[in-house]
């Protein structure tokens, strides 16, 4: 096919990601640090966090301006970088379910309308 390049044996996502940055809030129990969400597929996103800190194994990433939640499974982490597998975006207007609760909090703390 003309003007589409194989894919890299060493990337090994199943869909396409796109570019975001956009601002975002990690969220796990006893944590809550900002974020640049660098890049967006269906199934995962690549974080660059505002300082080094070690992420539990489960959080959820909010984007601010979106306002939704991503749960999502920590892959990789090098530095202030991290390779995430997430699930689907949960809207954070109106009604969240009671587990989306803290991000719904951290969004509005962080100028979520």
């Amino acid at each position: 096919m003309f003007g589409s390049k194989p894919a890299s044996p060493a990337d090994r996502r199943g869909e396409p990601r796109r570019s975001a940055n956009a601002r975002g809030v990690v969220c796990a129990p006893g944590i809550e640090t900002a974020c640049l969400i660098v890049d967006l597929s269906g199934a995962g996103m690549r974080l660059r966090l505002d300082r080094g800190a070690a992420l539990p194994s489960e959080v959820v990433v909010v984007d601010v301006a979106e306002a939704v939640a991503y749960p999502a499974t920590v892959v990789w982490q090098k530095g202030q970088e991290a390779g995430l597998k997430q699930t689907g975006a949960k809207s954070l207007r109106g009604l969240a379910p009671a587990r989306l609760i803290p991000a719904r909090d951290a969004w509005l703390r962080a100028g979520g309308r």
